[in-house]
């Protein structure tokens, strides 16, 4: 199991806002943009930016970190031979399958594995 990418969470109101500071600052355009449930996201540089209403945001809120692994199931074992625990079993989602988890030391993360589409465009681009 490999990480492919890790990105720090930002949480805003309004995405739209949000993107052209971060357009700035990376010198980039955002590589993914959708929406999932009530929360719209970008991803731009490292940065995974979250948008919607506080309370919909507050769903999310408990991780502190999204990483991109390229193997999800291998990560789970390896997780759970850590001690760690899966708050959220593998799920499939619009960028492929993520799953939450809390390490024995109490830090929670979402794990995800992007499809080979996104890997490809992304990753080894």
């Amino acid at each position: 199991m490999t990480i492919l990418k890790t990105c720090a969470r930002l949480w805003t109101d309004d995405l739209d806002q949000a993107l052209p500071l971060l357009e700035e600052l990376t010198g980039d355009r955002p590589h993914l943009r959708l929406a999932f449930h009530e929360i719209g996201l970008a991803a731009i540089g490292n940065f995974l930016v979250i948008a919607g209403p506080a309370e919909e945001r507050a769903r999310y809120g408990h991780a502190s970190a999204t990483v991109v692994v390229d193997d999800l199931d291998a990560l789970q074992a390896t997780l759970e031979s850590a001690g760690a625990t899966v708050t959220t079993p593998a799920t499939s989602g619009p960028t492929g399958r993520f799953l939450y988890a809390r390490h024995a030391d109490g830090v929670q993360i979402e794990y995800v594995e992007w499809t080979p589409e996104l890997v490809g465009r992304i990753i080894h681009a």
